[in-house]
């Protein structure tokens, strides 16, 4: 297969086969497992969810992932000024996707401020162990010492009241280059100490998540003979498949092509890409919905991701019960997309990859700021006002001062200005701990001079 991967040829031999496969498997399993009392009476949503088979280990993956890093937070009522999850928005989002089939579910140690492994440890702990797949991560960034990087690993047991991880992923291989991944992993044992812990079976797949440039990711997917990875973790969406930025990202084509040519399962992060998607620019929006007038724009995402057969499960990270149930109504009732319906996604794309936007995904991985400034709220201010066609770009312009109340009074709304982009001083911590390799300071110092100008006028 060339490295730009030829999707109508590869999606018409393997795609249909194997989605054939995925969606008879899950009906076939369907009566075992209520009859194994693994879920509990169905309701809400009618369809079934599609099963994706893992061939190393018969693993059967709900196509619909669940990502455990963008629950809801709330005050501490012990502790003013701390935010903690909230445990039973939890477990009421866990139990209606594990009843509608939901059988994978996706955390860290650095998620929600380090307590996103403890909340689904207390959620899914509740259910049979083996009725689902618990993934984690050794989210060792910056961080080398060998005693400091086991007790993380030896800490996540705990947190997530599991004797064995269904999924161990190295955290952000990519970030730092080669020189990083040998610090976290190589030097200090740990890759070796991972191996055997395999072997024993605590860990039944390993892998990683990527991100970063072409080099680096060819150098890590050579390190397959030698670790025999059992599975990647890669950002890919419509907008990522061939408008990656390319000077820090790669596109998700040439990704999900080296991976198949390998026959590696592919599990996916950010399929909304943050969210973005499902808010696209209204010209895209508006072609989206005279298609499909009652479906959700992300469910365009999602169905994009699910046509590609090597995905074993797309990860949303869903923060409320609508947001759930959307994605529940996708999944359950599935359709692959035409060669017409993806030529029409890649025309959107090249829509959207037109908008000045910026490429933050709301990981929060930058965060704190030591100087307060809240950065993924800033951008994600910013990018619906683009996308909503909320930016004035002239005085000239007829509706120019309507534009220029709404941006700015929606701003202090959306920003405590405390924790504008305004404080930034550009000392550039955040940068090292984005994925995307934004470069954060430039970004904020130049939505910051759009302000200034819309406060003076000076547009």
């Amino acid at each position: 297969m060339d490295k730009e991967i030829n999707r109508r040829e590869f999606l018409k031999k393997a795609g249909a086969g194997a989605l054939a496969i995925s969606l008879a498997g899950c009906a076939a399993t369907g009566k075992k497992k209520e009859e194994e009392g693994l879920h509990s009476e169905m309701a809400g949503i009618e369809g079934q969810m599609p099963l994706r088979d893992n061939p190393k280990t018969g693993d059967k993956v709900s196509l619909l992932g669940y990502g455990c890093m963008r629950w809801k937070m709330k005050d501490d009522p012990e502790n003013p000024g701390r935010q903690i999850v909230d445990q039973d928005n939890v477990n009421e989002l866990v139990d209606y996707a594990y009843k509608h089939g939901v059988n994978y579910y996706d955390t860290s140690p650095a998620y929600l401020q380090g307590q996103s492994e403890k909340a689904a440890g207390i959620a899914l702990s509740r259910y049979p162990r083996k009725s689902l797949y618990i993934a984690t991560k050794l989210s060792n960034f910056m961080i080398s010492d060998r005693e400091a990087t086991l007790k993380m690993y030896h800490d996540s047991f705990d947190q997530l009241q599991t004797d064995y991880f269904d999924y161990y992923l190295l955290h952000g291989i990519g970030m730092g280059g080669w020189e990083a991944f040998q610090a976290r992993y190589v030097d200090n044992g740990i890759m070796d100490f991972l191996l055997k812990e395999r072997e024993a079976g605590r860990i039944r797949n390993l892998g990683f998540s990527f991100h970063g440039n072409q080099e680096s990711f060819d150098k890590f997917l050579a390190l397959h003979d030698q670790y025999h990875w059992d599975f990647v973790q890669i950002e890919m969406n419509y907008m990522d498949w061939k408008h990656a930025d390319n000077r820090r990202n790669v596109n998700a084509d040439y990704l999900y092509a080296e991976l198949d040519k390998r026959e590696i399962p592919i599990t996916v992060m950010e399929p909304l890409l943050g969210g973005r998607l499902a808010n696209p620019p209204e010209s895209v929006a508006n072609q989206m919905k005279e298609r499909e007038p009652d479906k959700s724009l992300a469910s365009w995402a999602f169905r994009f991701v699910g046509t590609h057969p090597r995905v074993l499960t797309a990860l949303s990270g869903m923060t409320n019960m609508d947001d759930l149930k959307d994605n529940l109504d996708t999944f359950l009732n599935f359709k692959p997309l035409t060669d017409e319906e993806l030529d029409f996604l890649e025309s959107m794309a090249t829509i959207i990859a037109s908008f000045p936007t910026v490429n933050c995904t709301g990981c929060r991985y930058c965060m704190p700021c030591p100087y307060g400034v809240d950065i993924p709220a800033n951008f994600a201010h910013y990018n619906s006002m683009v996308n909503g066609g909320v930016i004035a770009r002239s005085k000239e312009q007829e509706d120019f001062n309507k534009l220029r109340r709404k941006y700015l009074i929606s701003y202090d709304k959306a920003v405590d200005p405390l924790r504008q982009g305004s404080h930034c001083i550009g000392c550039g911590q955040c940068m090292p701990h984005c994925p995307q390799s934004i470069p954060i300071p430039r970004e904020l110092h130049r939505i910051e001079a759009y302000v200034e100008k819309l406060k003076r006028r000076s547009l």
